[in-house]
C-alpha cells in the first residue's frame, strides 16, 4: 500500500529569531510570526485528508501541530514521537550561533563542513560519553520510518518536526549519506512530500521539497553567508505527448496550450524573482517554456546548452507504452525498477545522459561561480533534470525515480561557497502555482 507523508518544520521559535542552537532544549518557544506561519500552514493543508498526524514531543512543533489541527476538523488525533526530536546537541545547546563557533571553532567547522564526522564529548557520570549527533540523528530517523511503515502504512500522514530530524528523514528515506546533511533545507512552515510505495526499503520518490510560498517566500532566502550563484531550474510544461503518454525523448514536441499555461504561470510566479541569465535545452518544448517565463526581460539572451536535451529513447520515441510492452517484452518493467541497466534501442541508456548532463552542469557552475550571487534560470527535461538532481544529492542512476519533476515545476539550487562547496536543494518541484495547492498533480506523461 502506498503512503504519502507530508513533513513541515515548526513555525519560526524564539531561539531561531535570537539565532541560538536549539536542539532538544525545551525552553524555545513559537514566536508571532511562528504562530501565523502555522495558521497559514494550516489554510493550506486545509484541503487534504490525513489518516495519522505525528508531533515530536518538543513545545515548539506540539504548538504548530495543534495550529495546524485547528484547521483540519476531521483530521485524526496529534500522536506524539519521540523519534521525531530534534538533533541532539548537548554541547551547544541555548548558545548563540556565533558563540559556538567562537568557543568551538574546530567542532563548528567539522559540523559545517563534515557533519557526519562531528564528535562531541558529553559528561555523563564520572566520565564523557562520545556522541556523533548526525550519525545518531540518522539511525533515529530510520527507526521513525519503520514504525511509522508498520503502524500506518497506507493513506497520507502529516509529521511536524524540526530542521535537523527532518533533514535526516529525508535523507535516510532517499538513501542519501549523512555527510549530505547540509545539502537539503527546511524553513520554517516549509512542506515537503514523500511517497513510500510500499514498507520501509520499498521504492521512494521525493515529489517535492521545502514548499514555502504559502508564508510568504516565493521560494526560500539564501542562507546568511551564501555567496555563490543559485540556479532555479524548471521543467518544460505539458505537451501533448506528455498528456497521452507517449515517449518522446528528441522528437521535437511543441508546446501544449496546458504547457503555455503552465509558462505562463511559472513566469508570474517567479516575476519579483531577478534573474541575470537563462539557459535551456535547444529542444522546442524546453526553450519555449523558458521564453514564457523571460516574457517581457528582453535583456536575457537565452544560451543553448545541447548537453540538456531529453534521454534519447531511440525506437521507443513516439510510442505509447503498451506498444512498447508488446513490440520490447519485460523492457520497460525493467525501466520502471531497474532504470539504470536499460539500453534504449537505438537510443541512449541512463549513464550516457548522466554523463553528458552532469559535464555540462558542473562545467556551467564553475563558469558562473566567478559572477558571485547571481541567479540563473535553467530549464530542461524530466530525464536530465532527475539525473542532475540525483547527482546534487549523492544518489546514483539507480535511484532516478526517486526524484519527481513536474511540468512546470521549479527547482531551487544554491551554491553557497561556489563551484568548490556542497550545492544546497532549497526546494525541489515547486508546483503550487500551478495546482494551487501543496500536492503536484501535473501530468504524469512520458518522458
Amino acid at each position: 500500500m502506498a503512503t504519502k507523508v507530508v513533513i513541515v518544520r515548526h513555525g519560526q521559535s524564539s531561539y531561531n529569531s535570537q539565532g541560538r542552537i536549539q536542539g532538544r532544549c525545551n525552553d524555545s518557544i513559537l514566536t508571532e510570526k511562528g504562530r501565523a506561519d502555522a495558521e497559514k500552514l494550516g489554510a493550506v493543508l486545509n484541503g487534504i485528508k490525513f489518516d495519522a498526524i505525528y508531533s515530536s514531543p518538543l513545545q515548539r512543533a506540539q504548538d504548530t501541530a495543534k495550529i495546524v489541527l485547528s484547521f483540519l476538523p476531521s483530521a485524526p488525533p496529534l500522536t506524539v514521537a519521540d523519534n521525531l526530536m530534534e538533533i541532539d546537541l548537548p554541547l551547544w545547546e541555548n548558545l548563540l550561533k556565533q558563540d559556538v563557533k567562537a568557543k568551538f571553532p574546530q567542532e563548528y567547522e567539522c559540523w559545517k563542513q563534515r557533519p557526519h564526522e562531528l564528535r562531541m564529548l558529553v559528561p555523563e557520570g564520572n566520565g564523557v560519553r562520545e556522541h556523533f549527533p548526525v550519525l545518531a540523528l540518522y539511525q533515529q530517523a530510520e527507526l521513525f520510518w519503520q514504525e511509522l511503515l508498520q503502524s500506518d502504512r497506507g493513506g497520507t500522514v502529516l509529521i511536524v518536526a524540526h530542521n535537523g530530524i527532518n533533514r535526516a528523514s529525508i535523507g535516510t528515506a532517499l538513501g542519501m549519506s549523512p555527510a549530505r546533511y547540509h545539502s537539503i533545507q527546511q524553513s520554517n512552515c516549509g512542506v515537503t512530500v514523500l511517497n513510500f510505495a510500499g514498507g520501509w526499503g520499498e521504492p521512494v520518490q521525493l515529489e517535492s521539497l521545502n514548499l514555502t510560498s504559502h508564508v510568504g517566500d516565493i521560494i526560500p532566502k539564501p542562507r546568511p553567508g551564501h555567496d555563490g550563484p543559485r540556479f532555479l531550474l524548471v521543467r518544460h510544461g505539458e505537451t501533448d505527448w506528455n498528456r497521452q503518454g507517449k515517449f518522446q525523448g528528441k522528437i521535437d514536441v511543441p508546446l501544449n496550450e496546458t504547457g503555455k499555461q503552465q509558462s505562463r504561470k511559472a513566469g508570474e510566479f517567479l516575476a519579483s524573482v531577478p534573474i541575470d541569465s537563462a539557459i535551456t535545452s535547444p529542444m522546442l518544448r524546453p526553450k519555449e517554456t523558458a521564453e514564457i517565463i523571460l516574457g517581457d526581460r528582453s535583456d536575457i539572451q537565452l544560451q543553448l546548452q545541447p548537453d540538456f536535451r531529453e534521454i534519447g529513447h531511440g525506437l521507443w520515441e513516439g510510442k505509447l507504452e503498451a506498444e512498447i510492452d508488446r513490440m520490447y517484452p519485460g523492457e520497460l518493467e525493467k525501466w520502471r525498477t531497474t532504470p539504470e541497466v536499460v539500453q534504449m534501442p537505438e537510443g541512449e541508456n541512463l549513464q550516457q545522459v548522466w554523463d553528458r548532463a552532469i559535464a555540462a552542469w558542473e562545467d556551467m557552475v564553475q563558469q558562473l561561480s566567478a559572477n558571485g550571487t547571481k541567479t540563473y534560470l535553467v530549464v530542461a527535461h524530466d530525464a536530465t533534470n532527475k539525473v542532475i538532481l540525483c547527482h546534487l544529492l549523492g544518489l546514483r542512476p539507480a535511484d532516478f525515480w526517486k526524484i519527481k519533476q513536474g511540468n512546470g515545476g521549479v527547482t531551487v539550487i544554491d551554491y553557497p561557497h561556489g563551484a568548490s562547496g556542497m550545492p544546497v536543494l532549497q526546494a525541489m518541484n515547486i508546483t503550487t502555482h500551478i495546482t494551487g495547492g501543496i500536492l503536484d498533480r501535473t501530468a504524469a506523461g512520458a518522458l
